[in-house]
Protein backbone atom coordinates (compact mmCIF):
# COMPACT_ATOMS: atom_id res chain seq x y z
CA UNK A 1 0.00 0.00 0.00
CA UNK A 2 0.97 3.42 -0.48
CA UNK A 3 2.35 6.01 2.32
CA UNK A 4 0.09 8.27 3.60
CA UNK A 5 -2.70 6.00 3.36
CA UNK A 6 -4.83 4.76 6.21
CA UNK A 7 -5.93 1.26 7.17
CA UNK A 8 -8.61 0.06 9.53
CA UNK A 9 -7.30 -1.57 12.43
CA UNK A 10 -9.18 -3.95 12.65
CA UNK A 11 -9.50 -4.62 8.49
CA UNK A 12 -6.32 -4.21 7.28
CA UNK A 13 -7.21 -4.65 3.73
CA UNK A 14 -10.08 -2.04 4.12
CA UNK A 15 -8.89 1.82 3.13
CA UNK A 16 -9.99 4.45 5.58
CA UNK A 17 -10.22 8.16 6.59
CA UNK A 18 -11.74 7.74 9.92
CA UNK A 19 -10.31 7.46 13.25
CA UNK A 20 -11.37 7.30 16.68
CA UNK A 21 -12.52 10.58 17.84
CA UNK A 22 -10.73 9.63 21.52
CA UNK A 23 -7.73 6.99 20.65
CA UNK A 24 -7.39 8.17 17.29
CA UNK A 25 -7.31 4.64 15.55
CA UNK A 26 -7.94 3.92 12.24
CA UNK A 27 -11.49 2.60 11.94
CA UNK A 28 -13.32 1.74 8.90
CA UNK A 29 -16.89 2.53 8.33
CA UNK A 30 -18.09 -1.05 9.03
CA UNK A 31 -16.23 -0.12 12.77
CA UNK A 32 -17.43 3.17 13.36
CA UNK A 33 -19.74 3.67 16.12
CA UNK A 34 -21.18 6.84 15.96
CA UNK A 35 -22.11 8.96 19.47
CA UNK A 36 -23.17 11.97 20.37
CA UNK A 37 -19.98 13.57 20.50
CA UNK A 38 -18.08 11.54 16.97
CA UNK A 39 -17.17 8.58 15.89
CA UNK A 40 -15.30 5.77 18.06
CA UNK A 41 -13.87 2.23 17.89
CA UNK A 42 -15.79 -0.44 19.33
CA UNK A 43 -13.03 -0.86 21.79
CA UNK A 44 -12.95 2.35 23.10
CA UNK A 45 -16.98 1.88 23.40
CA UNK A 46 -17.07 -1.15 25.02
CA UNK A 47 -14.80 0.74 27.67
CA UNK A 48 -16.84 3.89 27.86
CA UNK A 49 -20.34 1.16 28.82
CA UNK A 50 -18.63 -0.37 31.73
CA UNK A 51 -17.88 2.69 32.96
CA UNK A 52 -22.28 3.84 31.96
CA UNK A 53 -22.82 0.08 34.07
CA UNK A 54 -23.26 0.97 37.67
CA UNK A 55 -25.76 -0.54 38.93
CA UNK A 56 -25.93 -3.12 41.62
CA UNK A 57 -27.67 -6.16 41.96
CA UNK A 58 -30.25 -4.98 44.29
CA UNK A 59 -31.50 -1.81 41.93
CA UNK A 60 -33.62 -4.39 39.36
CA UNK A 61 -35.17 -5.63 42.26
CA UNK A 62 -36.17 -2.21 43.34
CA UNK A 63 -37.26 -0.92 39.94
CA UNK A 64 -39.18 -4.20 39.23
CA UNK A 65 -40.87 -3.68 43.33
CA UNK A 66 -41.22 -0.04 42.79
CA UNK A 67 -42.79 0.21 39.18
CA UNK A 68 -45.37 -2.87 39.79
CA UNK A 69 -46.65 -0.78 42.63
CA UNK A 70 -46.56 2.50 41.30
CA UNK A 71 -48.13 1.32 37.97
CA UNK A 72 -50.70 -0.61 39.62
CA UNK A 73 -51.72 2.52 41.63
CA UNK A 74 -51.55 4.64 38.68
CA UNK A 75 -53.49 2.85 36.53
CA UNK A 76 -56.22 2.40 39.22
CA UNK A 77 -56.33 6.09 39.65
CA UNK A 78 -56.29 6.40 35.40
CA UNK A 79 -59.40 4.62 35.09
CA UNK A 80 -61.29 7.20 36.82
CA UNK A 81 -60.46 9.36 33.99
CA UNK A 82 -61.87 7.73 30.71
CA UNK A 83 -60.01 8.65 27.62
CA UNK A 84 -58.97 11.95 29.74
CA UNK A 85 -56.54 9.31 31.79
CA UNK A 86 -54.60 8.85 28.22
CA UNK A 87 -53.07 12.55 28.89
CA UNK A 88 -52.41 11.83 31.93
CA UNK A 89 -50.77 8.22 30.93
CA UNK A 90 -47.04 9.42 30.16
CA UNK A 91 -46.86 11.25 33.28
CA UNK A 92 -47.93 8.61 35.46
CA UNK A 93 -44.93 6.28 33.26
CA UNK A 94 -42.34 9.39 33.98
CA UNK A 95 -43.10 9.61 37.49
CA UNK A 96 -42.55 5.99 37.91
CA UNK A 97 -39.40 6.17 35.80
CA UNK A 98 -38.10 9.48 38.93
CA UNK A 99 -39.07 7.29 41.81
CA UNK A 100 -37.07 4.59 40.20
CA UNK A 101 -34.43 6.84 39.64
CA UNK A 102 -34.06 8.06 42.82
CA UNK A 103 -33.72 5.02 44.95
CA UNK A 104 -31.54 3.33 42.77
CA UNK A 105 -29.53 6.77 43.38
CA UNK A 106 -29.34 7.46 40.01
CA UNK A 107 -27.13 4.01 38.98
CA UNK A 108 -27.71 3.36 36.01
CA UNK A 109 -27.42 -0.12 33.38
CA UNK A 110 -28.74 -1.25 30.31
CA UNK A 111 -31.58 -3.41 31.78
CA UNK A 112 -32.61 -1.27 34.35
CA UNK A 113 -35.39 0.18 31.83
CA UNK A 114 -36.33 -2.99 31.00
CA UNK A 115 -36.77 -4.41 34.38
CA UNK A 116 -38.83 -0.95 35.19
CA UNK A 117 -40.93 -2.47 32.63
CA UNK A 118 -41.31 -5.92 33.44
CA UNK A 119 -42.26 -4.53 36.91
CA UNK A 120 -45.17 -1.96 35.52
CA UNK A 121 -46.26 -4.92 33.31
CA UNK A 122 -46.84 -7.01 36.20
CA UNK A 123 -48.39 -4.16 38.34
CA UNK A 124 -50.82 -4.02 35.17
CA UNK A 125 -52.23 -7.00 35.32
CA UNK A 126 -54.62 -6.95 38.07
CA UNK A 127 -56.23 -4.43 35.92
CA UNK A 128 -56.19 -6.02 32.70
CA UNK A 129 -57.54 -9.74 34.33
CA UNK A 130 -60.69 -8.12 36.12
CA UNK A 131 -62.41 -7.42 32.86
CA UNK A 132 -61.90 -10.17 31.62
CA UNK A 133 -62.78 -12.15 34.67
CA UNK A 134 -65.99 -9.77 34.68
CA UNK A 135 -66.63 -11.00 30.85
CA UNK A 136 -66.34 -14.77 31.84
CA UNK A 137 -68.40 -14.13 34.14
CA UNK A 138 -71.25 -12.39 31.78
CA UNK A 139 -71.15 -15.87 29.58
CA UNK A 140 -71.66 -17.64 32.49
CA UNK A 141 -74.62 -16.02 33.69
CA UNK A 142 -75.96 -15.64 30.23
CA UNK A 143 -75.47 -11.97 29.73
CA UNK A 144 -75.91 -10.32 26.33
CA UNK A 145 -73.06 -9.34 23.64
CA UNK A 146 -74.27 -5.45 24.43
CA UNK A 147 -72.98 -6.30 28.10
CA UNK A 148 -69.92 -8.21 26.85
CA UNK A 149 -69.28 -5.13 24.67
CA UNK A 150 -69.32 -3.11 27.47
CA UNK A 151 -66.70 -5.38 29.57
CA UNK A 152 -64.75 -5.09 26.55
CA UNK A 153 -64.44 -1.50 26.38
CA UNK A 154 -63.19 -1.35 30.12
CA UNK A 155 -60.61 -4.11 29.02
CA UNK A 156 -59.24 -1.44 26.26
CA UNK A 157 -58.64 1.77 28.79
CA UNK A 158 -56.22 -0.52 31.42
CA UNK A 159 -54.59 -1.78 28.40
CA UNK A 160 -53.75 1.81 26.97
CA UNK A 161 -52.86 3.47 30.19
CA UNK A 162 -50.86 0.48 30.92
CA UNK A 163 -48.85 0.75 27.05
CA UNK A 164 -48.12 4.73 27.05
CA UNK A 165 -47.11 4.55 30.43
CA UNK A 166 -45.24 1.82 30.49
CA UNK A 167 -43.58 3.14 26.88
CA UNK A 168 -43.06 6.22 28.70
CA UNK A 169 -41.36 4.89 31.99
CA UNK A 170 -38.75 2.72 29.84
CA UNK A 171 -37.88 5.91 27.84
CA UNK A 172 -37.30 7.50 30.51
CA UNK A 173 -35.11 5.35 32.05
CA UNK A 174 -33.71 4.51 29.07
CA UNK A 175 -31.28 7.82 28.08
CA UNK A 176 -28.70 7.71 25.67
CA UNK A 177 -28.29 4.06 23.77
CA UNK A 178 -24.72 3.16 22.59
CA UNK A 179 -24.55 0.19 20.15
Amino acid sequence: MAEGILTCANHPSRETTLRCNRCGKPICSGCAIRTPVGYRCPECVRGQQKIFDTAQRGDYLVAVIVSSIGMGIGIGLLSFLGIFGLLLAPVLGGGVAEVVRWLVRRRRSRRLPQAAAIGAAIGAVPHLLLPLASAGLLLGAGGGLEMLGAVGLSFIWPLAYAAIAISSLYARLGGIQLR
